[in-house]
């Protein structure tokens, strides 16, 4: 609440306090109405009380108007200091400012070369947004071009997910991390994971030539057993045809004696 908005409201409560406890004191003869009649008769008779009423009464209309029809909204003016209030004819969207850091985080710890990032957010009544962001950058960065483009992807990023206009984005670059020690052991750790992805390629180009092997081994398996099965189930027809062709010599045979025979 404003401080004019404040001032006026002590001097209505305080009106309405001296308005009460006259009352109060006249209706239990404490004081006379007559007294009070002359008290106020008066201060109209003198011009500077006069104008003194006049104008106390003035603010006390203004404020009774506005408390009836103008009520401040403390509750929203309250959500907009924790977030970011959106109404439409469905109801009410209310983006927390934590929502808003966390989404600066994730987007500023992409970028390799920004390390120990701290982020802020405030908000104004426009909902507009203005980050404030405090990091490290590491030894071999070029600092102007990265703090242009975490600006830039800060703002398309918050603008893609909440619909929401970054005012500013203001950046700033404690040190410079030159500490060897870590770099070294974040290139070992990396390093280290490409040995690891590697073994996997390889443990499971193995085991997929293992299993095409076993594969194949069945496959050949069941074309031997499909085979025999077919032998099996062929074998009366091959019987037959056996002994047809040895009734076929046995009759040639008889043919040439009867021939011989014959001569």
């Amino acid at each position: 609440m404003k401080i004019l908005e404040r001032l006026a409201l002590i001097l209505f409560s305080i009106i309405m306090i001296v308005i009460a406890i006259t009352s109060c004191l006249i209706i239990f003869n404490f004081i006379e109405l007559g007294s009070v009649y002359n008290f106020i008769e008066g201060l109209i008779q003198d011009d500077t009380a006069k104008k003194v009423i006049v104008g106390i009464s003035i603010v006390s209309i203004l404020l009774a108007v506005k408390a009836l029809f103008f009520p401040t909204k403390v509750k929203k003016r309250q959500e907009l200091k924790t977030g970011v209030l959106l109404e439409n004819k469905d109801g009410r969207l209310l983006i927390s400012k934590d929502t808003i850091e966390n989404l600066v985080n994730s987007v500023v710890k992409s970028f390799d070369e920004a390390i120990d990032v701290q982020t802020k957010v405030t908000l104004d009544s426009s909902n507009e947004i203005t980050v404030f962001i405090s990091l490290l950058v590491r030894e071999d960065s070029i600092i102007k071009e990265l703090s242009a483009n975490i600006q830039n992807r800060i703002k398309d990023t918050i603008k893609r997910s909440t619909g929401l206009e970054v005012n500013q984005v203001n950046i700033n670059v404690k040190d410079i991390d030159n500490d060897k020690k870590g770099n070294s052991q974040t290139k070992i750790k990396a390093n280290d994971v490409k040995i690891e992805k590697k073994v996997i390629q390889e443990n499971q180009k193995f085991e997929d030539e293992k299993k095409g092997k076993v594969i194949k081994e069945q496959t050949e398996e069941n074309n031997d057993v499909e085979l025999n099965q077919r032998a099996y189930n062929n074998e009366p027809e091959i019987g037959q045809v056996v002994q047809e062709f040895e009734v076929l010599d046995a009759n040639q045979s008889v043919q040439e004696e009867q021939s011989g025979v014959i001569r």
